[in-house]
């Protein structure tokens, strides 16, 4: 049975992948091609890494927003402000 502590874990990871999902990344594919040998060992033949760029995903954007705990047409002007701020913040780091 889980504990709290792995449950705010799983939380935070969940959290971070959504944002990962919803701001867009970079991943690398490689693609590996072996042969076998005279003697029966398999050998190396190619070797190919692409980048791949998966887009931002608008249906996490929209997850992460109604995730909030309070709509945000109910959030005051400087609530309203910091989460602005925040967000700002998210999308400068990535």
């Amino acid at each position: 049975m889980k504990g709290k502590g792995n449950k705010k874990k799983d939380e935070n990871s969940f959290q971070n992948a959504l944002i990962k999902k919803a701001l867009g990344y970079d991943t690398k594919e490689i693609v590996e091609e072996y042969v076998g040998g005279e003697e029966g060992e398999i050998k190396l033949s190619k070797k190919k890494i692409t980048t791949k760029n998966v887009p931002p995903d608008i249906s996490a954007l929209k997850m992460l927003l109604d995730k909030e705990e309070k709509p945000l047409s109910e959030l005051s002007d400087e609530e309203l402000e910091a989460e602005k701020n925040r967000l700002i913040k998210i999308l400068s780091e990535n």
